[in-house]
């Protein structure tokens, strides 16, 4: 007995097969267009993000992919210019390249020619105008501190092995004083011209035998959160006190700040436009 009100799906209908129309990217190669990569490498045996001669560098390999891809050279711009053997997770890069290739497939693309150390996470066209580093509101690094020469050997590349014993509350209570606008020269390496940074987070957090220490600022100076973390580590070692943050800033002079922390322990997390 048939339903009233209840029936089964339509049969399709019989129609010739008709060719996907091809993708807006791929309509139109003729001009570069203006791309956003996310990228994420561990740094270990990079020379840093920026191209050096004869050197191997994030911003180097990257830049080959490209034109192995495209058959054109491309400048590839990063938003922060990492040291040698730092990590990151979400460093950001903007470039300009002409491809036939459709999004998705010159995503997938330049992770085929790209090394096993460092990988495209998302690309996406940018906005005309785009630069990774000027574009750039807040940058986010974090630092881990391992409480103990004992490192596994999966993370011995990513810590700093630390085993002295550490003071995270003097730690917690100095970092407060960094999150400021300063002139945060007597932290860096160099002596720039524009030192003036607003730093607005400084976290010291313990996970186990791990102090991670996550900083937020609008720019960094050479060096600059790897001397914070080399102070503060002095702080907590009880070679430093929190009123002596203070020192540092008023004399500006290095030789009052902690030693720099290895690269090894800092990661580029995230960057915010």
């Amino acid at each position: 007995m048939r339903r009233r009100g209840i029936t089964g799906p339509k049969s399709p209908a019989r129609t010739a097969p008709r060719r996907p129309s091809p993708s807006p990217e791929k309509a139109d190669a003729s001009a570069p267009r203006d791309y956003k990569a996310v990228l994420a490498y561990d740094g270990t045996d990079f020379r840093g993000w920026q191209r050096q001669p004869g050197e191997r560098t994030v911003q180097g390999v990257l830049e080959d992919a490209i034109f192995r891809i495209t058959g054109t050279k491309a400048a590839a711009h990063g938003a922060g210019r990492t040291d040698a053997g730092v990590h990151a997770e979400g460093q950001v890069a903007s470039f300009k390249a002409k491809t036939a290739l459709a999004g998705e497939e010159f995503f997938r693309a330049l992770n085929a020619v790209l090394p096993a150390d460092v990988k495209v996470v998302s690309l996406e066209q940018a906005p005309p105008g785009f630069h990774a580093r000027k574009s750039a509101r807040s940058k986010v690094y974090r630092y881990r501190v391992y409480n103990s020469r004992k490192v596994s050997p999966f993370s011995f590349r990513y810590v700093h092995a630390f085993a002295g014993r550490l003071n995270v509350r003097a730690m917690r209570a100095a970092a407060a004083l960094f999150v400021r606008k300063a002139d945060f020269n007597p932290f860096s390496s160099n002596r720039d011209l524009h030192p003036v940074r607003t730093v607005s987070r400084l976290e010291v957090r313990r996970k186990g035998l791990e102090i991670l220490i996550t900083i937020e600022a609008d720019g960094f100076l050479r060096y600059m959160v790897r001397t914070i973390v080399g102070t503060l580590l002095e702080v907590g070692r009880g070679k430093m006190t929190p009123g002596d943050i203070e020192r540092i800033f008023l004399e500006k002079r290095r030789s009052l700040a902690g030693p720099t922390a290895p690269a090894g322990g800092l990661c580029l997390v995230r960057v915010d436009y």
